[in-house]
């Protein structure tokens, strides 16, 4: 137990908690988001799916939190890149405004969005859609 908690602190402190997060290019947001499932980490806990489909389309599905209850729980829209930012527009959420987010990587399943009215949040990169 003793040498865990050695080896754990070593890792620790090997990895400064101030290191800035690496901003994602458009090519990465291309490669490694772009047709893949998306789960945003809900403020209550669970996850948002969205799926950034290769064909531009971008869907999410929030009834397994409940959401129906509040807002239209399933919606679809566009999705594109511009200047490093991935963007998306639904039908029906949020309006059907446009926002765009710039994402930066956590670890390899993580990263950090922060969207264009500032506001910041979670995700984890599920498999291949």
């Amino acid at each position: 137990m003793f040498r865990t908690a050695i080896a754990i602190a070593a890792v620790c402190a090997a990895v400064p908690s101030g290191a800035a997060a690496e901003r994602y290019k458009a090519n990465e947001i291309e490669g490694e988001i772009v047709g893949r499932r998306i789960f945003l980490a809900a403020p209550l806990g669970g996850e948002f799916p969205l799926n950034y489909r290769r064909s531009g389309s971008v869907d999410g599905d929030g009834e397994a939190l409940g959401l129906g209850r509040f807002v239209k729980p399933k919606d679809t829209g566009k999705w594109w890149i511009d200047s490093d930012r991935l963007c998306q527009r639904f039908r029906s959420w949020y309006d059907g405004r446009p926002m765009c987010f710039e994402l930066y990587r956590v670890n390899e399943q993580k990263l950090k969005w922060i969207r264009n009215d500032g506001k910041t949040g979670i995700a984890r990169i599920g498999p291949e859609l």
